[in-house]
């Protein structure tokens, strides 16, 4: 069974690696066509408190990157305020970045800390991120300084 986890993980991080490298932009999580959040709402993290997709007709393209919202008072709450709403490390997982590196952020697997938005690559992740939230954030916020720029792959 162990074997098998190791599999299924390492298979997630490839996965990872080959969506995030592709990403619209360095900084930024987002799909080869600048779909952030692969189409989750932002802002319903904060008003719902749960992950929802967002809706293809109401859209908003901020930084060059377009992000999708479940209802238009949503988009206005974005779009009065981006950052506000904007995942961490651009959307990569908090955990990753906390260890150097950038891994693709799943939006079911995430958490609101201090007023912002952190997601994580998988749900064993998230377990292990949680042992030491504030710590992970502290080391993940030195090293974005220094990987914010670089793509994925070069930093393996």
């Amino acid at each position: 069974m162990q074997i098998f986890k190791t599999l299924v993980t390492g298979a997630a991080l490839s996965v990872a690696l080959a969506t995030s490298s592709i990403a619209a932009g360095v900084e930024l999580n987002a799909s080869s066509t600048g779909l952030a959040l692969q189409g989750y709402d932002p802002v319903a993290y904060f008003t719902q408190g749960e992950p929802t997709k967002g809706d293809y007709r109401i859209s908003s393209i901020y930084n060059d990157a377009t992000y999708r919202f479940a209802n238009e008072e949503h988009k206005a709450a974005f779009e009065a305020d981006p950052e506000a709403y904007l995942p961490q490390y651009g959307g990569y997982c908090a955990f990753g970045a906390a260890m150097g590196f950038k891994f693709d952020g799943d939006p079911e697997y995430w958490k609101i800390v201090d007023g912002e938005l952190f997601l994580n690559l998988s749900q064993d992740i998230q377990v292990r991120w949680e042992e030491d939230v504030p710590g992970f954030i502290e080391r993940a916020d030195t090293n974005w300084t220094d990987i914010a720029d670089k793509a994925p792959e070069a930093l393996q």
